[in-house]
């Protein structure tokens, strides 16, 4: 319980406790923040080698069918015509009013006509209400193994698993139970997400973790996927949020017709947007914080949307709105706690695998 609320536990739960986890409330679910190892330990070994995530917590809303195809184009911001089954997509659900970002998904195009809608954890509900479809989040787990030793450490228990591309997806049978795999991730390093089937899942985590591949928390996914500069929804993408803003225009197709939200993000791309998503590399070593103001020449011009330690870069990183104007190379200041700490605005990723 918390607050008063219930919290969803993953099939993987117990293994989690009996590893030590610390668990915390995370968008309705139960899920570990990290394990004794702790985050730095477990960010650093996904730079140098392989962990595994239990991200259960994300939704999996199935839609089936003849009409599947449409129904997805109509709702989603991206051209699914780009791709074709056996391949995955980042698009985003926009609101109808203001067009800002209900939700940013990736969509499991596993057959002909069957499609993986994967929400973030508490927007499931919310999607199925835009879309329809089944939420069949509650018969699977989904184990995240990232890291550049991901695929290889992996091959040693499941190579067919480890073999799928990357933004590709094949659905497999394993040890007689149906799988699906895709070459997708949240870390900025290669990889692969396994949707298993529930009852299956304590014996696969317990093979993927004694291949090698480290158990990690939410706490290392977090700081992974900022040094990534990947938004995460309630903070770079949310309400009053729109993809140009979030700078993610890519995710926008504007020549393949109708979708939710178009009449509004098509009158902000011929306004021009009023903000812009930007990175900050902050002197030192103190970590900012969300909703930390920007300073230019002591006055208040944007606000940070998430910050945290680089332990990579062993820097303070950020993410944050500022007037599209400034651009990278501009020296700023953010206000930590009541200290201007000096910092610059710079391109994004802070981090690429190479």
């Amino acid at each position: 319980m918390f607050a008063g609320v219930t919290l969803h536990r993953s099939p993987l739960d117990q293994a989690h406790r009996e590893l030590g986890a610390k668990l915390v409330p995370f968008g309705g679910w139960d899920m570990p923040l990290q394990y004794p190892s702790g985050t730095l330990a477990e960010h650093r070994a996904c730079r140098t080698g392989a962990v595994a995530f239990d991200v259960s917590h994300l939704g999996t809303v199935r839609v089936e069918g003849p009409d599947a195809f449409d129904l997805l184009q109509a709702a989603f911001t991206n051209d699914l015509g780009k791709v074709a089954p056996g391949r995955a997509q980042y698009t985003h659900l926009l609101d109808e009013g203001d067009a800002s970002v209900l939700d940013d998904i990736i969509v499991w195009w596993v057959g002909a006509e069957r499609f993986d809608v994967m929400p973030n954890a508490s927007n499931t509900s919310r999607v199925v209400a835009a879309i329809g479809g089944e939420d069949v989040t509650p018969t699977r787990a989904i184990i995240a193994v990232q890291g550049p030793q991901a695929r290889a450490r992996l091959g040693k228990v499941y190579p067919r698993a480890a073999a799928v591309g990357r933004f590709r997806v094949e659905v497999m049978a394993v040890d007689g139970a149906e799988w699906v795999v895709a070459g997708t991730g949240y870390t900025g390093e290669d990889g692969v997400e396994l949707a298993v089937p529930a009852e299956v899942a304590p014996a696969v985590w317990e093979r993927v973790v004694g291949a090698g591949i480290q158990p990690a928390g939410l706490g290392a996914r977090d700081t992974l996927r900022l040094e990534a500069a990947l938004p995460l929804h309630g903070h770079e993408l949310g309400p009053g949020i729109t993809p140009l803003q979030a700078g993610l225009g890519w995710v926008v197709s504007w020549d393949k017709g109708e979708f939710r939200g178009r009449a509004p993000l098509a009158a902000e791309k011929e306004q021009g947007v009023a903000r812009l998503l930007r990175g900050f590399a902050v002197e030192g070593r103190r970590p900012p914080r969300a909703e930390c103001k920007v300073l230019l020449d002591g006055e208040v011009v944007g606000e940070l949307t998430s910050g945290n330690f680089s332990p990579t870069l062993e820097r303070g990183i950020a993410l944050g709105f500022v007037p599209p104007a400034l651009e990278p190379g501009t020296p700023v200041a953010i206000d930590l706690r009541g200290t201007a700490v000096a910092a610059e605005i710079v391109a994004t990723p802070f981090y690429k695998a190479t």
